[in-house]
């Protein structure tokens, strides 16, 4: 399949608007997400766009980071420009400047949306602009091609390749595939050591891989610890590492006192399902669609997808699980109180459990609909919606 220069033409990221709103307010924003997920193609774009006069620096090359041997002046000198740093946390004394010359341009009067710095990591990037720039600056995470930016592609591509760019628009499965173990090769070889302390590669690639057959399931630090022969609290460095740098996500259960016994763990799952398949070995769609791991990789795929369609909304992400086995796969809550619960399902035939109908008994949603892989939308009881994915993720995404 050629999908690589008609689709990529067409794809247009659903982030834009949010990130240009956040540049006229606020005088630095950072644009975080893993390597290869289109930051810097991103940003440029939105630099073009205001007029191209944007300053981009790769802060990985020696020569834009000699440009910033005297930072201070050489940012001044700028300062009519957005200036587009990337990978930022190779120079982490840039903060205490990117300070000064924000509070020097609010003293003069001068405009918001200077400053725009990328990031691969969310933990190292958040302690050192929470330190220095506090109210200074505004947050946003670029996911990988979600459901909403690709309506050309068939769903089922998608899920299978994942959606970091060069994956989903290869030629082929195979080189789809290939370009996703090279990925991982590179992050446990080069960019993973970058961010913390030296960890054999063969190990974190294995603990990686144990998340990727536990997929979508409830977090047991002690029993990952002993299977991969290391103590609890390395084994919970490693999950840390990973959901810092934005390849892995703990989805947090809900937690408000209702008499009820509730699950307390959180669900944990490898963010991009291509990731998912290539740690497991799996190439394509019918390989996929007889490994064990099928139903959580699709539960796991539509959670983020419509996690990403949420976002700039303020929405709160939980699970909703009790020992009595009420359950719902993906609660959405909003600032106002109202909840929304989704239950998700890989079937054309979707029905809904017991545990779901007493899980919306205990909390009362507003909305309650079931996810499926099919296209037309209709109901399932009389305050129950089967749904696409595509289009619950449009009605988040407003």
């Amino acid at each position: 399949m050629e999908w690589n220069s008609i689709i990529a033409s067409m794809i247009k990221r659903t982030l834009i608007p949010i990130l240009a709103d956040a540049l006229a307010s606020s005088p630095a924003v950072a644009l975080l997400g893993p390597r290869q997920v289109g930051k810097t193609t991103l940003a440029l774009e939105v630099g073009n766009a205001q007029g191209g006069q944007a300053l981009y620096l790769d802060l990985e090359s020696e020569q834009d980071r000699a440009r910033l041997a005297q930072p201070e002046l050489y940012l001044a000198d700028h300062g009519d420009k957005l200036v587009i740093l990337d990978e930022v946390h190779r120079v982490p004394g840039l903060f205490p400047v990117l300070r000064g010359l924000i509070d020097k341009n609010r003293r003069a009067g001068r405009r918001a949306g200077q400053y725009l710095l990328l990031g691969s990591a969310s933990l190292d990037l958040l302690k050192q602009t929470g330190e220095t720039l506090a109210g200074r600056i505004a947050y946003l995470e670029l996911s990988p091609f979600q459901i909403l930016e690709t309506p050309h592609l068939p769903d089922d591509v998608l899920w299978v390749r994942g959606g970091f760019p060069e994956s989903l628009l290869a030629k082929d499965e195979a080189r789809s595939l290939r370009w996703r173990q090279d990925f991982i090769r590179t992050y446990l070889e080069r960019d993973i050591p970058q961010f913390g302390p030296r960890i054999a590669a063969e190990t974190l690639r294995r603990f990686w891989g144990m998340l990727a057959h536990h997929q979508g399931g409830l977090l047991n630090t002690a029993q990952l610890a002993r299977n991969l022969g290391v103590d609890v609290k390395t084994a919970g460095s490693y999950l840390d590492l990973l959901v810092d740098l934005l390849l892995v996500r703990r989805l947090p259960p809900w937690h408000a006192n209702l008499g009820k016994r509730l699950v307390k763990a959180p669900k944990v799952y490898v963010r991009d399902s291509g990731l998912v398949h290539a740690l497991l070995g799996i190439a394509d769609k019918e390989t996929l669609l007889a490994h064990p791991v099928v139903g959580a990789s699709w539960e796991c795929f539509v959670i983020e997808n419509l996690l990403a369609a949420a976002q700039g909304s303020d929405v709160q992400a939980y699970f909703y699980r009790t020992s009595g086995g009420a359950e719902i796969d993906l609660l959405l809550a909003w600032p106002d109180g109202k909840l929304c619960a989704i239950e998700i399902k890989r079937s054309l035939a979707p029905r809904v459990e017991r545990g779901f109908h007493a899980a919306c008994a205990d909390l009362n949603p507003l909305r309650k609909f079931v996810v499926y892989p099919g296209k037309e939308r209709y109901r399932i009881a009389e305050d129950i919606e089967a749904i696409s994915l595509a289009e619950l993720a449009k009605e988040i995404h407003g």
